[in-house]
């Protein structure tokens, strides 16, 4: 009883957590989106009538009878060549599920926010009231004389694969899922990061993935192509195989592909001797089962916002520890890599994004943390100005490297 009293009198007499750590309150969050985190700002003042007869009546004529005749001219007289689209139906937003279109909208503002800041890129959100991926794929094909690319984001598994190559195949500008690739490339870099800090080889890794959702699909073939020796994937049902009846698309692809040494069963036929754990379902995990794992294990339990494991728990067994978390060290973040991506995909006018690029834009991430790995940085700071940059020109290289430029 005197040491609980004691604990408690300690931790009341802590000092308050302040600065950049500090907590964030409900209040400072609602007032951060009031009124929405966007606006429109023009690029060129309107403070005369001469600005007003070039920027509207009667000089905006001229331009739009010289695009009328030329279309490639909209490129250079309207802001659609470098305008991202982050559209979603809201079906899949963060941890929180089907909540609808309006409800993913603060999201989508916040993703746009990021590509202005990070990448330099316009961007609009577009929350269409439909599921249906027919009606999503003609809206966007309608919609694209007034963008230049699209960021798919927040949409349920399986139907996200669907729209997306529907997309790729009807549109010719860029089009990546952010909850796919985004994740893959940053996830690829990370493990790239730890394996450089651990000494080891990618090729020798055993890596087992809980969750066969968009993001749990889409890690699986970019480690694949970047030569993980095996991959082994978990859905709720357990260890995704061969055998396995009644699986979709997706999925079958998975049996298909993965699970080389044929396992079956649940985590813990999966985890004995694996090397690398990928947690992207928000299950909870046994610790228990960490042990199991192979010497100089690596965890990244990437749920949000809570991990599969606590990071601190982790730890008693891995040698590195990630999370998707900002109060935790290694933060894995898509942030790291679609606005450069992005901005790479269109600085070098691709028409699509290859599987090149993305494993171009891993390397990269990889390239600008170097000089200061350690087991609690494998990638660099979201925050870190080096990172789009550095990004975009590697995707753009590998753009024309592939042919896909215009």
């Amino acid at each position: 009883m005197n040491d609980q009293v004691r604990t408690e009198t300690a931790a009341e007499a802590a000092p308050p957590v302040t600065g950049e750590h500090a907590p964030v309150t409900d209040e400072e969050i609602f007032r951060g989106h009031e009124g929405g985190k966007l606006s429109v700002a023009a690029v060129r003042p309107i403070s005369a009538p001469r600005d007003l007869s070039i920027a509207y009546t009667p000089g905006v004529a001229k331009v739009s009878r010289a695009i009328a005749e030329d279309a490639s001219k909209a490129k250079r007289y309207t802001w659609a060549d470098r305008l991202v689209v982050v559209v979603s139906d809201g079906t899949a937003v963060l941890g929180l599920g089907d909540i609808g279109a309006s409800a993913s909208l603060p999201v989508m503002e916040g993703k746009s926010v990021l590509f202005k800041t990070f990448g330099g890129l316009d961007s609009i959100p577009l929350v269409l009231d439909t599921t249906d991926v027919d009606e999503i794929v003609e809206t966007l094909v309608r919609l694209r004389p007034s963008y230049g690319a699209v960021n798919l984001e927040d949409i349920s598994a399986p139907r996200c694969f669907e729209i997306e190559d529907k997309l790729k195949e009807a549109l010719d500008c860029p089009v990546m899922h952010d909850d796919q690739h985004g994740t893959a490339i940053v996830t690829l870099a990370a493990l790239r990061g730890a394996n450089l800090v651990l000494d080891r080889d990618i090729k020798a890794e055993r890596v087992v993935i809980s969750g066969a959702g968009a993001a749990g699909v889409a890690c699986a073939k970019i480690l694949l192509a970047a030569g993980v020796a095996d991959v082994t994937v978990l859905d709720s049902k357990g260890i995704i195989h061969g055998g396995r009846q009644g699986l979709n698309s997706s999925k079958q692809w998975v049996a298909d592909t993965t699970n080389t040494a044929g396992l079956t069963g649940g985590l813990a036929e999966a985890l004995k001797g694996a090397d690398v754990f990928l947690g992207l379902s928000g299950a909870t995990i046994d610790e228990s089962l960490l042990g199991g794992m192979a010497k100089d294990s690596i965890v990244f339990a990437l749920s949000n916002p809570d991990p599969e494991v606590h990071p601190e728990i982790a730890a008693r067994y891995a040698s590195i520890v990630a999370t998707g978390r900002s109060d935790f060290p290694n933060q894995i973040n898509t942030v790291l890599a679609f606005p450069g991506v992005f901005r790479g995909a269109l600085d070098s006018g691709a028409r699509s994004i290859t599987e090149n690029m993305k494993l171009a834009a891993a390397d990269a991430i990889v390239a600008v943390a170097q000089d200061d790995l350690g087991p609690d940085r494998i990638v660099p700071s979201p925050l870190d100005p080096r990172v789009a940059p550095e990004v975009a020109a590697a995707v753009a290289a590998a753009a024309r490297k592939d042919g896909v430029t215009a």
